[in-house]
């Protein structure tokens, strides 16, 4: 599992932090839904620069009774895939408002 971004949980819910990847280094920004209508619908939207939404996540809860956010990226350096991967306690961080955005490959 390789790390692809690192974020800062803030008091209000929102996220910040970067995305880095071979061909993007990108600052994001990760903040609640205000429009979840249905359980299906995203829990926070994940926006780029100019506030463009490049993803979306979803609150989920491991098998070990852990918090996670299920994260979808796209973007047009990612071609026609969406790049999925895991928000959660970012390994050896004292600070608990550090979180890892961890790449899935097996999705």
């Amino acid at each position: 599992m390789t790390a692809i971004g690192y974020l800062t949980k803030k008091d209000d819910n929102t996220y910040t932090g970067v995305l880095r990847t071979l061909s993007i280094d990108t600052k994001i920004r990760m903040v609640p839904n205000r429009d979840k209508s249905s359980d299906r619908h995203p829990d926070f939207q994940i926006l780029g620069p100019n506030n463009q939404q490049v993803g979306a996540g979803w609150k989920k809860i491991s098998k070990e009774d852990k918090e996670y956010i299920r994260v979808s990226l796209e973007s047009p350096e990612f071609g026609p895939r969406r790049l999925y991967a895991n928000l959660g306690r970012a390994a050896g961080q004292d600070d608990p408002h550090t979180f890892a955005i961890i790449w899935n490959a097996e999705d």
